[in-house]
């Protein structure tokens, strides 16, 4: 098995790493032909936001099934999780650095074999996919077929034009870490506050395409508000399922926890009066009840779970097959995402 990190500053990196591993110029990534088995990284600590770019595009390209993955000393990678769906099987950023002085060999081969496994898990050829892929987006979306329609285009004007008390429809988001006590416990008060402010702006900053509005804060989980449109209702699913498959990476690397968790995720539809947030009191909705019910009573953790009042447009057809029933909550039947497994046990 060889090794391979293409880097600008080999000097920084030369410590953490085994003796056998190959340090080779950045610019050397065009020629490069790695061999079945080896593992590929590059250094992304002395580039800007479009060399980064323009250098995974090169990795993927010249590497195509074989391993690889990114060095971030520095953070400059907003979404490491995005970075799986390229095609990355490893991720070494800044967290990994300020604990770790040195790399254990054990993880390149733990890496190359999630690589293996994952192609394994999807023998269809990629243009069939796409054929496949394209063909369903231009169908109209029945999920749940339950007739519920999003409202014009400009009955949201924007967050900072909402009259308080204003009657709209919005998405309702629940998001929580799963063992909030345990991890309380295990951790102590103010650390885990700590945590959990990591974890809030992490969420702000993930939901940012989503448009999507930190609205109700506990300490322990919290509500997002999302515009009644389907592009918003589209960008956070995706952004829950990215962490959900990437939850290990994240709370090691964004969270600073020492252990793996998983999230908490459900998502509903209803009506309620605008209040801005840190303002919002005691608010009656039936809306805003149930989320947190489903959130914190019926949903799952590594999984995001949905309510049957969401408009049918709101699921994308390329995520259809990712969701299965979950029965009925409250009178509403509920769906929730597959359970991805993983070889270590969570918290």
């Amino acid at each position: 098995m060889n090794v391979y990190i293409f880097t600008a500053i080999k000097t920084v990196l030369i410590k953490h790493f085994p003796k056998d591993v190959q340090f080779i110029d950045l610019a050397a990534i065009s020629k490069h032909s790695p061999e079945e088995k080896s593992l590929s990284y590059i250094d992304v600590s002395s580039l800007n936001d479009a060399e980064i770019k323009k250098n995974i595009t090169k990795i993927k390209k010249r590497s195509k099934d074989i391993s690889w993955g990114i060095i971030d000393q520095n953070g400059s990678i907003n979404d490491p999780a995005a970075l799986f769906f390229e095609g990355a099987c490893d991720y070494l950023g800044p967290g990994f650095f300020k604990k770790s002085k040195t790399i254990d060999p054990k993880r390149f081969k733990e890496a190359i074999e999630w690589r293996v496994r994952l192609l394994n898990a999807a023998p269809v050829s990629a243009p069939a996919v796409e054929k496949v892929k394209t063909k369903k987006t231009a169908e109209k979306s029945v999920f749940f077929k339950n007739e519920v329609k999003l409202p014009s285009s400009n009955v949201f004007p924007g967050w900072k034009k909402i009259q308080t008390g204003k009657v709209l429809p919005f998405y309702l988001l629940y998001c929580s870490m799963q063992g909030k006590t345990a991890l309380d416990t295990r951790f102590g008060e103010k650390s885990f506050a700590q945590i959990h402010k990591r974890f809030l702006s992490l969420l702000v900053n993930n939901f940012s395409e989503a448009d999507g509005l930190l609205w109700m804060d506990t300490g322990k989980n919290c509500l997002f508000l999302l515009p009644p449109k389907a592009k918003s209702a589209e960008a956070v699913l995706e952004s829950c399922m990215r962490m959900i498959i990437s939850a290990p990476l994240i709370t090691m690397e964004s969270l600073g926890l020492s252990v793996p968790v998983n999230f908490i995720f459900a998502l509903h539809y209803g009506s309620l009066s605008y209040k801005p947030p840190g303002k919002t009191g005691t608010v009656v909705s039936d809306a805003v009840n149930f989320i947190f019910h489903l959130g914190a009573k019926k949903a799952e953790a590594g999984r995001l779970t949905i309510s049957d009042e969401i408009p049918d447009v709101s699921i994308p057809a390329s995520l259809e097959d990712c969701f299965v029933s979950a029965g009925e909550y409250e009178g509403r039947k509920i769906m929730h995402s597959k359970k991805f497994s993983y070889e270590k046990l969570w918290v």
